[in-house]
């Protein structure tokens, strides 16, 4: 074969074997340049980031640590010891901050509605609630129904309503109890240990007691209608500490009669009187001038009554009269009023500058032996001392009634008030012993507010019973539960308050 045509055999070949040649220098290209020159940017950088000369620290903003003049820094702490130290020591003896705690709660003198209560049937009859109470878990609430107005004896029909709180699916306008009694309540109170046990006091002077766990029939026990009955209006009862072994706990009722009665349950249901106390001008301690009623006899009638939290036989009683009295159940004194098979006793032992009308409410204070809060007719409260006559303050909180007052149960310095012209103002004298901290209208068109409770259980909770028939569940904030600091010195710079 000659050259020539050997080299025409292989010249078709070579463009096939060019064209794959070409395919694999393309992707050579991608991978060698692109991703190459891209790392050995990366590396210089890292070069300049290792450069520390002075030049190049300034160039991407970075300082060289200044010197420190420790001689002169020495100096200067030399220089002023002295004077830093006279004035450490002047604000260490200083009582410019005494009494003064950080509180790093935050302040919230809030009041919310937590639950408006109402017996519908109740409300149509245009009846009042008379009376709240809690019962001694603090999970149950009763109210009485009934009329404070002035008039004749009532015979129309009221109800004792109860409603548990706690229990699941509660119904505003649904009692868990209802009791129907053929005359006014005028109030009640729950046993202080027993849940269950619930006593009121009537219109007709009757006296009753209730056991709300009996759905079907609860009233337990009665005094019925006696000479040893009351003979007016029962304007409120409580529970005393028995003397007796086997009676741990006595009722007590409280009458515009001049008569304070302690009952004791018997058999067949019924209420004997164990022991009884009259209130009568003449022997009423001389230091003031009682005025007599425009009945023209020689009782005074008793509308409120609060037992000290220090001494059980020490009481406060406040009057028809406008009067308040200080009195102890250990007298043996016998009252000058008949008309009780029981030989009653006199208890009054100092009288306290009155009211400008009826007193409805006493409230002796849980923390000072000494204290005590009265309201009445005369739109004013007075914090009194048990030593003195006169008030140590006086404070007009309506131009209408005021129809209950009550001290806090855990904070020493609160109480609340409820007054004729639908409010409910609480008051803290660490703040201010003039006005409230807080005033809540409860009714919209200024109906009066006659009763409040504060719930010692469950200590955020205010009831409040008006005359539109509600009770209303006021739940407090902190500010009003949570003991502030000093607040017992605080309490006991009130109670040495000496008045001219």
């Amino acid at each position: 074969m000659s050259a020539g045509a050997h080299l025409s055999r292989l010249t078709p070949a070579l463009p096939a074997a060019t064209g794959r040649a070409g395919e694999r220098s393309t992707q050579t290209g991608v991978i060698s340049t692109g991703e190459a020159q891209t790392q050995s940017c990366c590396f210089q950088d890292a070069g300049v980031q290792t450069d520390a000369s002075g030049e190049r620290l300034q160039a991407v903003g970075l300082q060289t640590p200044a010197a420190v003049d420790y001689a002169g820094l020495l100096s200067f702490l030399q220089n002023v010891e002295e004077v830093v130290i006279r004035e450490l020591n002047k604000n260490w003896k200083s009582h410019a901050f005494d009494g003064f705690e950080v509180n790093w709660m935050e302040q919230n003198e809030t009041v919310s509605c937590l639950h408006s209560l109402a017996y519908p049937e109740a409300q149509e009859q245009k009846l009042q609630v008379t009376s709240v109470s809690w019962n001694a878990t603090g999970s149950v609430i009763a109210c009485s129904y009934g009329r404070m107005e002035d008039g004749d004896w009532s015979t129309e029909k009221s109800y004792v309503c109860t409603w548990n709180l706690d229990r699941r699916g509660l119904n505003p306008n649904r009692p868990d109890l209802v009791v129907e009694i053929p005359s006014s309540v005028m109030c009640l109170a729950f046993h202080p240990l027993q849940p269950s046990l619930v006593a009121g006091g009537l219109f007709t002077g009757e006296v009753l007691v209730w056991d709300t766990s009996r759905i079907e029939d609860p009233l337990v026990w009665r005094t019925g209608m006696t000479d040893d009955t009351h003979t007016d209006p029962v304007y409120q009862v409580g529970w005393i500490q028995g003397s007796k072994h086997g009676h741990p706990f006595h009722v007590l009722s409280v009458s515009t009669d001049g008569k304070i009665l302690v009952w004791q349950e018997e058999r067949d249901g019924l209420l004997k009187i164990t022991d009884g106390f009259s209130l009568v001008c003449q022997q009423i301690p001389r230091s003031t001038k009682l005025k007599k009623h425009s009945r023209g006899d020689m009782v005074v009638g008793v509308t409120s009554l609060s037992f000290s939290h220090f001494e059980p036989s020490v009481f406060v009683t406040g009057t028809e009269g406008g009067f308040l009295l200080k009195c102890s159940t250990a007298v043996e004194t016998i009252a000058l009023q008949r008309g009780c098979s029981f030989a009653l006793k006199a208890p009054a032992q100092f009288v306290f500058s009155p009211h400008g009308g009826p007193v409805y409410s006493v409230s002796c204070s849980p923390f000072h032996r000494n204290l005590f809060l009265s309201g009445g007719t005369d739109g004013h409260i007075h914090l009194h001392s048990m030593l003195q006559a006169q008030p140590l303050i006086s404070l007009q909180l309506s131009k209408k009634y005021i129809f209950s007052v009550r001290w806090s149960p855990v904070r020493p310095l609160v109480f609340a008030a409820a007054s004729g012209d639908g409010e409910v103002q609480l008051f803290d004298f660490g703040k201010s012993s003039q006005k409230p901290s807080v005033s809540i209208q409860q009714t919209p068109d200024q109906t009066p507010v006659y009763c409040l409770e504060f719930n010692s259980r469950q200590t955020q909770l205010l009831a409040a019973g008006d005359g539109r028939g509600t009770v209303k569940i006021w739940q407090l904030s902190s500010d009003f539960t949570a003991v502030g600091p000093r607040e017992m010195n605080h309490l006991d710079q009130l109670a040495n308050e000496i008045t001219d």
